[in-house]
Protein backbone atom coordinates (compact mmCIF):
# COMPACT_ATOMS: atom_id res chain seq x y z
CA UNK A 1 0.00 0.00 0.00
CA UNK A 2 1.63 3.32 -1.16
CA UNK A 3 1.78 5.98 2.07
CA UNK A 4 -0.32 8.98 1.01
CA UNK A 5 1.61 11.99 0.33
CA UNK A 6 2.41 14.28 3.20
CA UNK A 7 2.72 17.87 1.13
CA UNK A 8 -1.48 17.27 -0.10
CA UNK A 9 -3.31 19.83 1.13
CA UNK A 10 -6.23 18.40 2.96
CA UNK A 11 -9.58 17.73 1.77
CA UNK A 12 -11.03 21.05 0.53
CA UNK A 13 -8.29 23.16 1.58
CA UNK A 14 -6.53 25.24 -0.88
CA UNK A 15 -2.89 26.14 -1.66
CA UNK A 16 -2.63 29.11 -3.22
CA UNK A 17 -0.31 32.74 -3.14
CA UNK A 18 -2.40 35.04 -0.57
CA UNK A 19 -1.62 38.38 -1.57
CA UNK A 20 -0.84 40.94 1.04
CA UNK A 21 0.27 44.87 1.44
CA UNK A 22 4.03 43.10 2.08
CA UNK A 23 3.67 40.59 -1.48
CA UNK A 24 2.51 37.06 -1.89
CA UNK A 25 3.12 33.93 0.60
CA UNK A 26 1.95 30.80 -0.45
CA UNK A 27 -0.97 29.58 2.07
CA UNK A 28 -2.72 26.32 2.63
CA UNK A 29 -6.17 27.32 3.58
CA UNK A 30 -8.97 25.40 5.02
CA UNK A 31 -12.68 26.40 5.34
CA UNK A 32 -15.07 25.56 8.16
CA UNK A 33 -16.39 21.98 7.55
CA UNK A 34 -19.83 21.83 5.60
CA UNK A 35 -23.17 22.29 7.72
CA UNK A 36 -20.96 24.17 10.97
CA UNK A 37 -21.28 27.32 12.03
CA UNK A 38 -18.53 29.74 11.53
CA UNK A 39 -16.87 30.41 14.39
CA UNK A 40 -13.82 32.60 13.64
CA UNK A 41 -10.68 32.29 11.72
CA UNK A 42 -6.69 31.16 12.65
CA UNK A 43 -3.41 32.15 11.13
CA UNK A 44 -1.05 29.36 11.74
CA UNK A 45 2.85 30.05 11.68
CA UNK A 46 5.70 27.01 11.54
CA UNK A 47 8.86 26.56 12.75
CA UNK A 48 12.26 26.87 11.89
CA UNK A 49 12.42 24.69 8.26
CA UNK A 50 9.27 24.32 8.62
CA UNK A 51 6.32 24.67 6.39
CA UNK A 52 2.96 25.22 6.37
CA UNK A 53 2.58 21.38 5.43
CA UNK A 54 3.05 21.11 9.10
CA UNK A 55 -0.40 22.05 10.05
CA UNK A 56 -1.99 19.57 7.40
CA UNK A 57 -3.51 17.07 10.30
CA UNK A 58 -5.42 20.04 11.81
CA UNK A 59 -7.22 21.59 9.32
CA UNK A 60 -9.52 18.86 9.46
CA UNK A 61 -10.39 18.79 12.85
CA UNK A 62 -10.44 22.46 13.13
CA UNK A 63 -12.88 22.87 10.54
CA UNK A 64 -15.40 20.13 12.67
CA UNK A 65 -15.23 22.73 15.46
CA UNK A 66 -15.91 25.76 12.97
CA UNK A 67 -12.68 27.35 12.56
CA UNK A 68 -10.84 28.31 8.98
CA UNK A 69 -7.28 27.88 9.15
CA UNK A 70 -4.81 29.53 7.12
CA UNK A 71 -1.15 27.86 7.34
CA UNK A 72 1.65 30.47 5.83
CA UNK A 73 5.00 29.83 4.82
CA UNK A 74 6.97 32.85 6.18
CA UNK A 75 9.21 34.76 3.59
CA UNK A 76 12.22 33.01 2.51
CA UNK A 77 10.30 29.78 3.42
CA UNK A 78 9.68 26.55 1.52
CA UNK A 79 7.10 28.31 -1.53
CA UNK A 80 7.32 31.96 -0.20
CA UNK A 81 10.01 34.10 -2.00
CA UNK A 82 12.78 36.08 -0.59
CA UNK A 83 16.01 37.02 -0.79
CA UNK A 84 18.95 34.12 -0.96
CA UNK A 85 21.85 36.59 0.53
CA UNK A 86 20.26 39.31 2.51
CA UNK A 87 19.89 38.48 6.15
CA UNK A 88 18.24 41.77 6.97
CA UNK A 89 15.75 40.67 5.18
CA UNK A 90 14.73 38.52 7.64
CA UNK A 91 15.23 40.88 10.85
CA UNK A 92 12.34 39.55 13.58
CA UNK A 93 10.66 42.95 12.54
CA UNK A 94 10.81 42.59 9.16
CA UNK A 95 8.56 39.17 9.62
CA UNK A 96 6.66 40.44 12.92
CA UNK A 97 5.15 43.47 9.93
CA UNK A 98 5.31 40.24 7.54
CA UNK A 99 2.71 38.17 9.71
CA UNK A 100 0.37 41.91 10.58
CA UNK A 101 -0.27 42.12 6.30
CA UNK A 102 -0.95 38.07 6.51
CA UNK A 103 -3.26 38.75 9.55
CA UNK A 104 -4.72 41.53 7.60
CA UNK A 105 -5.25 39.85 4.48
CA UNK A 106 -6.80 36.77 6.12
CA UNK A 107 -8.97 38.48 8.20
CA UNK A 108 -10.56 41.08 5.63
CA UNK A 109 -11.06 43.67 8.66
CA UNK A 110 -11.76 41.02 11.60
CA UNK A 111 -9.44 39.85 14.11
CA UNK A 112 -8.13 36.63 13.71
CA UNK A 113 -6.48 33.82 15.98
CA UNK A 114 -2.39 33.99 15.81
CA UNK A 115 -0.69 29.97 16.17
CA UNK A 116 2.72 29.84 16.36
CA UNK A 117 5.22 27.03 16.43
CA UNK A 118 8.54 27.12 17.99
CA UNK A 119 10.49 29.69 16.10
CA UNK A 120 7.07 30.75 14.42
CA UNK A 121 5.53 31.13 18.06
CA UNK A 122 8.11 34.17 18.84
CA UNK A 123 7.54 35.53 15.69
CA UNK A 124 4.22 35.94 16.35
CA UNK A 125 4.92 37.45 19.70
CA UNK A 126 6.82 39.76 17.87
CA UNK A 127 3.83 40.88 15.56
CA UNK A 128 1.46 41.03 18.74
CA UNK A 129 4.00 43.43 20.24
CA UNK A 130 4.19 45.66 17.61
CA UNK A 131 0.22 45.82 17.18
CA UNK A 132 -1.99 43.48 19.13
CA UNK A 133 -5.81 44.69 17.03
CA UNK A 134 -5.44 42.45 14.31
CA UNK A 135 -5.61 38.94 16.59
CA UNK A 136 -8.56 37.85 18.64
CA UNK A 137 -5.95 35.49 20.53
CA UNK A 138 -2.27 34.21 20.52
CA UNK A 139 -1.15 30.52 21.03
CA UNK A 140 2.60 29.69 21.71
CA UNK A 141 2.69 25.80 20.66
CA UNK A 142 6.37 24.51 21.70
CA UNK A 143 7.61 27.84 21.76
CA UNK A 144 9.55 29.57 25.04
CA UNK A 145 10.35 32.76 26.41
CA UNK A 146 14.34 33.19 25.18
CA UNK A 147 16.52 31.45 23.49
CA UNK A 148 16.52 27.62 22.71
CA UNK A 149 18.47 25.09 24.80
CA UNK A 150 21.99 24.84 24.81
CA UNK A 151 21.85 21.63 23.29
CA UNK A 152 19.75 22.92 20.44
CA UNK A 153 22.33 26.07 20.00
CA UNK A 154 24.82 23.73 19.06
CA UNK A 155 22.80 22.05 16.21
CA UNK A 156 22.13 25.47 14.59
CA UNK A 157 25.04 26.49 15.25
CA UNK A 158 26.41 23.48 12.95
CA UNK A 159 23.99 23.87 10.43
CA UNK A 160 24.51 28.05 10.29
CA UNK A 161 28.62 26.68 9.64
CA UNK A 162 27.48 24.47 7.17
CA UNK A 163 25.60 26.79 5.08
CA UNK A 164 28.38 29.25 5.12
CA UNK A 165 30.37 27.05 3.02
CA UNK A 166 28.03 24.72 1.44
CA UNK A 167 25.09 24.67 -1.17
CA UNK A 168 21.60 23.61 0.05
CA UNK A 169 21.75 20.52 -1.71
CA UNK A 170 24.98 19.38 -0.47
CA UNK A 171 23.86 20.37 3.21
CA UNK A 172 20.90 18.24 2.43
CA UNK A 173 23.15 15.09 1.20
CA UNK A 174 25.04 15.62 4.33
CA UNK A 175 22.53 14.84 6.73
CA UNK A 176 20.72 12.41 5.19
CA UNK A 177 24.69 10.74 5.43
CA UNK A 178 24.48 11.04 8.68
CA UNK A 179 21.39 9.36 8.86
CA UNK A 180 19.70 11.56 11.08
CA UNK A 181 18.57 14.86 9.15
CA UNK A 182 16.56 16.19 11.94
CA UNK A 183 19.65 16.87 14.16
CA UNK A 184 20.60 19.26 11.78
CA UNK A 185 17.34 19.94 10.27
CA UNK A 186 15.82 22.09 12.84
CA UNK A 187 15.40 21.95 16.65
CA UNK A 188 11.95 22.34 15.52
CA UNK A 189 12.13 18.50 14.51
CA UNK A 190 8.96 18.41 12.11
CA UNK A 191 9.88 14.56 10.60
CA UNK A 192 7.05 12.92 12.64
CA UNK A 193 4.16 12.72 10.28
CA UNK A 194 5.83 14.13 7.28
CA UNK A 195 7.26 10.57 5.81
CA UNK A 196 7.47 11.54 2.09
CA UNK A 197 11.62 12.10 1.57
CA UNK A 198 11.31 13.85 -1.64
CA UNK A 199 8.80 16.14 -0.16
CA UNK A 200 11.27 16.92 2.63
CA UNK A 201 14.20 17.40 0.72
CA UNK A 202 11.84 19.53 -1.69
CA UNK A 203 10.84 22.27 1.17
CA UNK A 204 14.82 22.01 2.19
CA UNK A 205 15.74 23.36 -1.45
CA UNK A 206 12.77 26.07 -1.14
CA UNK A 207 14.38 27.39 1.92
CA UNK A 208 16.38 30.89 1.25
CA UNK A 209 20.11 30.34 3.42
CA UNK A 210 20.04 33.50 4.39
CA UNK A 211 16.39 32.80 6.11
CA UNK A 212 17.95 30.00 7.44
CA UNK A 213 20.91 31.79 8.57
CA UNK A 214 19.20 35.03 10.46
CA UNK A 215 16.55 33.15 12.16
CA UNK A 216 18.68 30.46 13.24
CA UNK A 217 20.55 33.14 15.18
CA UNK A 218 17.43 35.16 16.47
CA UNK A 219 16.34 31.76 18.14
CA UNK A 220 20.20 31.59 20.00
CA UNK A 221 19.93 34.97 20.79
CA UNK A 222 16.03 35.86 21.66
CA UNK A 223 15.79 38.21 24.73
CA UNK A 224 13.06 37.00 27.21
CA UNK A 225 10.09 39.32 26.42
CA UNK A 226 7.11 37.75 28.49
CA UNK A 227 7.02 40.47 30.92
CA UNK A 228 6.11 42.86 27.65
CA UNK A 229 3.59 40.47 26.35
CA UNK A 230 1.34 39.84 29.85
CA UNK A 231 0.98 43.27 29.33
CA UNK A 232 -0.62 43.00 26.06
CA UNK A 233 -4.86 42.63 26.77
CA UNK A 234 -5.15 39.53 25.05
CA UNK A 235 -6.22 35.68 25.58
CA UNK A 236 -3.10 33.53 25.70
CA UNK A 237 -2.41 30.30 25.51
CA UNK A 238 0.51 27.78 26.18
CA UNK A 239 0.64 24.63 24.75
CA UNK A 240 3.83 21.82 24.52
CA UNK A 241 3.99 18.00 24.24
CA UNK A 242 4.79 16.67 27.31
CA UNK A 243 8.51 16.41 26.52
CA UNK A 244 10.40 19.01 25.10
CA UNK A 245 14.50 19.61 24.17
CA UNK A 246 14.20 22.89 22.11
CA UNK A 247 12.66 24.89 25.43
CA UNK A 248 12.50 22.64 28.74
CA UNK A 249 8.60 21.77 29.65
CA UNK A 250 9.05 23.88 33.31
CA UNK A 251 10.28 26.69 31.31
CA UNK A 252 7.21 26.57 29.67
CA UNK A 253 5.07 26.37 32.77
CA UNK A 254 6.69 29.33 34.53
CA UNK A 255 6.37 31.14 31.00
CA UNK A 256 2.38 30.20 30.62
CA UNK A 257 1.95 31.29 34.61
CA UNK A 258 3.74 34.99 33.50
CA UNK A 259 1.71 35.54 31.16
CA UNK A 260 -1.36 34.31 32.89
CA UNK A 261 -1.94 32.41 30.02
CA UNK A 262 -4.51 29.18 29.53
CA UNK A 263 -1.80 26.02 29.50
CA UNK A 264 -2.17 23.07 27.82
CA UNK A 265 0.61 19.87 27.92
CA UNK A 266 -0.13 17.05 25.29
CA UNK A 267 0.57 13.95 26.55
CA UNK A 268 2.54 11.29 24.25
CA UNK A 269 3.81 13.85 22.12
CA UNK A 270 7.06 16.18 22.27
CA UNK A 271 8.30 19.27 20.58
CA UNK A 272 5.49 18.61 17.73
CA UNK A 273 2.53 18.03 18.93
CA UNK A 274 0.60 19.04 15.61
CA UNK A 275 2.50 16.08 14.29
CA UNK A 276 2.76 14.04 17.37
CA UNK A 277 -0.61 14.03 18.41
CA UNK A 278 -2.96 15.92 16.14
CA UNK A 279 -6.01 14.94 16.96
CA UNK A 280 -5.70 15.82 21.09
CA UNK A 281 -3.59 18.76 19.64
CA UNK A 282 -6.38 20.35 17.40
CA UNK A 283 -9.40 19.36 20.69
CA UNK A 284 -6.92 21.62 22.81
CA UNK A 285 -6.62 24.55 20.53
CA UNK A 286 -10.57 24.70 19.26
CA UNK A 287 -11.37 24.42 23.20
CA UNK A 288 -9.18 27.40 23.83
CA UNK A 289 -10.54 29.42 21.13
CA UNK A 290 -13.88 28.67 21.80
CA UNK A 291 -13.29 30.54 25.41
CA UNK A 292 -12.23 33.64 23.79
CA UNK A 293 -15.50 35.07 23.14
CA UNK A 294 -16.43 37.08 20.02
CA UNK A 295 -14.62 38.32 17.57
CA UNK A 296 -14.86 41.90 19.06
CA UNK A 297 -14.82 41.03 22.18
CA UNK A 298 -10.78 41.77 22.48
CA UNK A 299 -10.60 44.73 20.22
CA UNK A 300 -11.59 47.51 23.09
Amino acid sequence: MSRPRTFVPPAGARAYALATDRGEFAVVDAPVAAGVEPRGVALLLPGFTGSKEDFNRLHEPLGRRGYRTVAVDGRGQFESDGPVDDESAYAQEELARDVLAQAAAVGAGRPVHLLGHSLGGQIARAAVLLDRTPFRSLTLMASGPAQISSSQQQRVKLLRDALAVMSMAKVWDAMQAMKAPEELEEPDAPAEGLEDGEDLRRRWLGNKPAQLIATGRQLCTEPDRVAELAAVPLPFHVLSGARDDTWPVPLLDDMALRLRAHRTVIEGAEHSPNTDRPAATAEAIAAFWDGTGPADQNQG
